[in-house]
């Protein structure tokens, strides 16, 4: 390999810049033949050039036969297909025009081809959250109201959700577990024996002290405003010792419909709980539509991985299984609540219909 210098790499660079297409790899090429021992790797590490551009360049200048460019392959694509449309049907309409009839080629190559332009069938994606008028300043006055909670040291920030009903039962609900051989679920989803509704809080900071400790509730019936607001109650009476001093609760929440900023019982029932336990309390909404944003999400994410490869066959095992998870490696709070709730409850209506029991 020829000593290079500096200036050599330079010079050898400038013109390189001004070559397109195959005059470009073929000087590659000749380069790293002179240079490099005609070895794209060490052309890629001395010029910076694309290692398979170099080799095809090599390629090139030893069988003396030139690649083509498709460069009708680049840019933008002459038409775009918004359609459910078959390779067959694609090729029944190219047989209908009269200047291609006799010379379409057959259904498995039309479908190659339309692979290759890009024109794959794809599932539709859910990528387009709906959006009011107030989401983007919603999203601008989270972050503050955050930040403000973050140097306050007797504000105590959480999350909290609940999440889809968990059936309990002999159901693979899309799991997967390693072992030797599958594990047999029933093949129809159908009369769970129980139904548990998993409500989350999670302790995020307080002040300047980061704090990751997950509690989930499972209730046996409706996740209404009432069992939301007994799943707060729960966990304030569990944890309150554990932090001297709150005098603000910061609660970060979705938008769902009964926890809404519009819900009466749940804005009664946290007047209540204000005035009992003697703390102020600050809602902060996610805009509607956005709850994917609503920090105790990603702790359900975790649980549904977390067991979704086994069987949950009773309520003692699946509050088991929510046990095992660990959050940053802290494992969760479980609680069980046994209480009825009603829907439809408004402000001064009797509620609760059971009482809370600790698991």
């Amino acid at each position: 390999m020829a000593l290079l210098t500096d200036d050599i790499v330079s010079t050898i660079l400038s013109p390189a810049k001004l070559l397109t297409g195959y005059r470009r790899r073929r000087f590659q090429a000749e380069m790293a033949h002179k240079y490099c021992g005609g070895s794209a790797r060490p052309a890629e590490a001395t010029f910076g050039w694309d290692r398979d551009a170099v080799a095809t360049g090599l390629g090139e200048l030893r069988t003396g036969i030139r690649c083509s460019d498709a460069c009708y392959l680049r840019g933008r694509k002459k038409a775009e297909v918004f359609t459910r449309i078959t390779a067959k049907a694609v090729r029944a309409a190219l047989q209908a025009e009269p200047e291609l009839a006799g010379s379409v080629p057959c259904r498995q190559t039309v479908g190659v081809l339309l692979n290759r332009l890009g024109y794959r069938l794809r599932r539709v994606l859910k990528a387009r959250p709906k959006k009011i008028p107030e989401t983007d300043a919603i999203f601008e006055s989270v972050p503050s109201a955050r930040a403000r909670a973050a140097t306050e040291p007797d504000t105590l920030r959480i999350s909290c959700d609940t999440k889809a009903k968990v059936k309990i039962g002999a159901f693979s609900r899309g799991g997967e577990a390693r072992a030797a051989e599958p594990l047999k679920a029933l093949d129809h989803d159908r009369a769970p024996e129980a139904v548990l509704v998993p409500f989350g809080v999670l302790e995020m900071n307080r002040g300047p002290v980061a704090i990751h400790q997950p509690m989930f509730v499972f209730g046996h019936s409706k996740d209404t405003s009432d069992f939301i607001a007994d799943g707060l109650e729960l966990w304030w009476a569990e944890r309150n010792a554990t932090h001297p001093g709150v005098k603000r609760l910061h609660i970060e929440l979705d938008n769902g419909p009964e926890i809404a900023s519009s819900r009466t019982q749940f804005l009664k029932r946290l007047v209540e709980f204000a005035d009992r336990h003697r703390v102020e309390i600050e809602l902060v909404y996610l805009p509607p539509y956005h709850s994917k944003y609503n920090p105790v999400e990603r702790c359900w994410g975790i649980l549904e991985r977390h067991w979704n490869g086994t069987l949950l066959h009773s309520v003692a095992e699946a509050l088991r299984w929510a046990g095992t998870m660990t959050w940053r490696k802290i494992p969760p709070l479980i609680r069980e609540i046994t209480a009825t709730y009603e829907r439809g409850v408004r402000m001064g209506v009797p509620t609760i219909l059971g009482v809370v029991i600790p698991a």
